[in-house]
């Protein structure tokens, strides 16, 4: 299954690479007559404005990883800074720590990214940052865990009585050793950034200057009775997407955890 979505998934980035040269007038070039159905002159017809529905779909690939893999970077990096802080220095920074992601976890996520958005004015850098701030609470409380656990283990106590310093125990052997997980999440929130993305297009908080899923499946709700495609074809590569990253996460988790791995 791990095969299975790593080939989706890399379909999916060959097209989103591809596409301007599949598709050199972009996704909101007027293709042809409105409404027309698919597999015929368009392999996927055209919305309500004659935009051709495949064009949309490679180009709003482009902004659907790119928002995800920016997402999960942003995420990751306040996320592994703050919980290795917490779990590495206890005390204080550890109950400041985890109060913030207590608080930040009471909200909705998906109302905070669209609040954040909103206030900030729609864009991708606003995109991109409402979903990190919304997904890091998680990341710092699995790192805050590793750190918590290996902290007290033999070869990082033998690092501490030859002199080193925190920063090279921090980064030189407890990080790494973090590893494993944090991939396997950080894959799984590359996912979860996605369905963040296409759900704020979906309701107008997207960059207007970029394609996307959402924006797609937004346009064509009001025709969804005469013209089905204009929805089903984003909404389809959503879940290819979405389900593709999963089924990928989830085998680099068994082939990392050393305890699935022998199971």
């Amino acid at each position: 299954m791990a095969l299975l979505g790593a080939i989706v998934l890399g379909l999916v980035v060959a097209a989103a690479f591809a596409a301007p040269v599949i598709y050199p007038a972009g996704a909101f070039a007027l293709a042809g007559p409105p409404g027309q159905p698919p597999f015929g002159r368009f392999l996927l017809g055209t919305d309500s404005l004659g935009r051709d529905v495949a064009a949309g779909i490679v180009h709003g690939a482009r902004t659907s990883l790119l928002v995800g893999v920016a997402a999960m970077l942003g995420a990751m990096a306040l996320g592994i800074v703050t919980g290795a802080l917490a779990g590495y220095y206890r005390g204080g920074a550890d109950m400041v720590v985890m109060r913030l992601t207590e608080f930040f976890q009471t909200i909705p996520s998906f109302i905070l990214a669209i609040l954040l958005v909103a206030i900030l004015s729609p864009s991708l850098g606003t995109e991109v940052l409402a979903i990190a701030v919304v997904s890091w609470p998680a990341i710092a409380r699995l790192v805050r865990g590793e750190f918590a656990a290996l902290g007290g283990r033999e070869f990082v106590l033998a690092t501490m009585g030859l002199g080193a310093s925190d920063g090279r125990i921090i980064l030189r052997h407890i990080l790494p050793n973090c590893a494993s997980p944090l991939i396997a999440v950080g894959s799984l929130l590359v996912a979860s950034a996605i369905l963040f993305e296409s759900g704020l297009s979906f309701l107008g908080l997207g960059d207007p200057n970029r394609m996307s899923w959402g924006l797609m499946i937004s346009a064509g709700r009001e025709v969804l009775r005469s013209s089905w495609w204009v929805c089903t074809f984003p909404g389809i590569a959503i879940l290819a997407s979405v389900l593709a990253i999963n089924l990928v996460g989830d085998g680099l988790n068994e082939a990392l955890n050393p305890a699935l791995r022998d199971r």
